[in-house]
């Protein structure tokens, strides 16, 4: 078996991935890949800059990770592949979990901030 170049196996996964994922999952990735850049973005901040208001990195950070992990949760449970596993979970269900769990989490993250 020959090896394939990175360029091939990146432009082969692109096709795959554009072909076979819903548009709703493709949504749900594109904000992953947001909340993931977020995430970057305060971190290098923290390192660059510092932590003088530690408790405002902190619950932004939080935050990130927080949303990062409902984003995943959401992703699972709305993939038609996983229909399976989550039998009596509809993908409005989720969505609504989802949305109810952002809440709780920007509510802690808030009073975190103080």
């Amino acid at each position: 078996m020959p090896a394939e170049s990175l360029p091939t196996v990146i432009g082969k996964f692109y096709e795959e991935y554009m072909q076979s994922t819903p548009k709703k999952l493709k949504i749900v990735d594109a904000y992953l890949f947001y909340v993931l850049l977020t995430g970057i973005f305060q971190f290098g901040y923290c390192c660059l800059v510092g932590t003088f208001p530690f408790n405002s990195f902190l619950a932004g950070f939080i935050s990130t990770v927080g949303s990062f992990v409902l984003g995943v949760c959401l992703r699972l449970q709305s993939n038609p592949q996983n229909k399976n596993d989550f039998t009596g979970i509809s993908p409005e269900r989720s969505f609504a979990d989802f949305i109810f769990a952002h809440v709780i989490l920007h509510l802690v993250v808030i009073n975190f901030i103080g």
